[in-house]
């Protein structure tokens, strides 16, 4: 499955760090970010959180919150959290459900093999879930500063 701009965001119920649980439904009324990273404390993945992280007061002074996902178990979010200062929430999508209705379960590519995971993909999504902006196969270097251009030149607010 794939989704597109302008559709609205697939729902989602998942648990996240610190034995929370988030749902689309608790993010009504307020614009997001959603980024998919396959794995928590790998490098590129790392680079990634950390530049959220850095960035994340110019995201809130625009009225975004920035939400991480991939399919790490919620005590492995809860140590990556911790180790870097993370002070976002992370979902846990341990059966790749999220990331099947969002279309970032792929195939993909390593010295010849084949293998399923995560694409690293970015959504951008307004107050009313509708999605207004997808990047797909992200490059980290410079990805969160673009995406945050991106983000301060929409009406993202109810």
């Amino acid at each position: 499955m794939t989704v597109d701009t302008n559709d609205h965001a697939p729902a989602f119920d998942a648990p996240t760090d610190g034995d929370g649980r988030i749902s689309l439904d608790d993010l009504k009324g307020q614009a997001f970010i959603l980024y998919f990273y396959p794995k928590d404390d790998t490098p590129g993945c790392t680079k990634e959180s950390c530049a959220f992280r850095d960035n994340l007061p110019a995201f809130e002074k625009i009225g975004l919150r920035v939400i991480g996902i991939s399919k790490d178990s919620p005590a492995k979010h809860d140590k990556f959290k911790a180790k870097y200062d993370l002070p976002f929430t992370l979902i846990s999508d341990e059966d790749g459900s999220i990331c099947e209705a969002y279309g970032t379960w792929v195939e993909k590519s390593m010295y010849g093999r084949k293998y399923m995971g995560i694409d690293r993909a970015t959504f951008l999504i307004d107050a009313e879930g509708k999605i207004r902006k997808i990047w797909r196969k992200v490059k980290v270097k410079g990805h969160v500063e673009e995406v945050l251009a991106e983000a301060q030149g929409l009406k993202l607010a109810a």
